[in-house]
């Protein structure tokens, strides 16, 4: 039998064009997949990989618990985009640029710069991601990017957020794995049962068993502690 080298992409296609729930006509027409092992984002659009850019993902692990500054795994999508037009590297503070900018790798400083997408988890597995203030961001620490080193947020070169920025819209998919990209396609591809809320049940990682533990107390993201996500 002949072999069929376009099924991963018109999988993608469909996944990229089903309707998000609780959101009126989002309208997705992008799929972000970001691999944990990796510490790389691969862009869809159309069911196509038009780009692929390296991310720093949470030194605490995988995981959704408040408090933890783990990163969240499972199904996401943008829910505010911030940072239209701002220079490379402008400093953000409570999603509000204060004027100043910085360059990559500014010694002793490791704000959110450049650009922001906030994200909203779609499954039980990160329903706080919203809440916790999960993004996808720049940050001035770029020798750092291509291994864990955020607190729960992803990390990325601020050209490199700018452009993705530009891609994407409100509504952009995010399927956070850990897994490599060609596994968590895989995954992707696989028929998942609809559970009766309504909400995809989890197919990829669950919480990092070492976070159990960890100090559930605090509500307050990265960013409101002095440093980026």
């Amino acid at each position: 039998m002949p072999a069929k080298p376009f099924l991963p992409l018109l999988f993608l296609a469909a996944l990229l064009l089903r309707p998000s729930p609780g959101i009126a006509n989002p309208a997705p027409s992008s799929l972000m997949l970001i691999s944990v092992p990796e510490q790389k984002l691969v862009l869809f659009q159309q069911g196509r990989k038009v780009a692929t850019y390296p991310v720093s993902t949470s030194r605490y692990g995988l995981g959704d618990r408040f408090g933890s500054y783990a990163t969240p795994v499972g199904r996401m999508e943008v829910a505010q985009k911030i940072g239209n037009g701002a220079p490379l590297g402008t400093v953000f503070k409570g999603r509000t640029p204060t004027g100043e900018i910085l360059k990559p790798n500014a010694p002793g400083r490791d704000p959110i710069v450049t650009r922001i997408l906030w994200l909203r988890g779609l499954d039980p597995q990160n329903r706080n991601a919203f809440t916790r203030k999960i993004y996808i961001h720049g940050t001035p620490q770029e020798r750092l990017i291509g291994r864990p080193a955020s607190y729960g947020c992803i990390r990325m070169r601020s050209r490199d957020v700018a452009d993705l920025y530009s891609r994407v819209g409100i509504g952009a998919q995010v399927e956070i794995a850990n897994a490599p990209v060609r596994r968590a396609v895989a995954a992707l591809r696989r028929p998942a049962r609809a559970p009766e809320e309504g909400m995809r049940q989890p197919q990829l990682a669950a919480e990092s068993p070492q976070l159990a533990t960890r100090d559930t107390r605090s509500a307050r993201s990265e960013e409101g502690r002095g440093h980026s996500g």
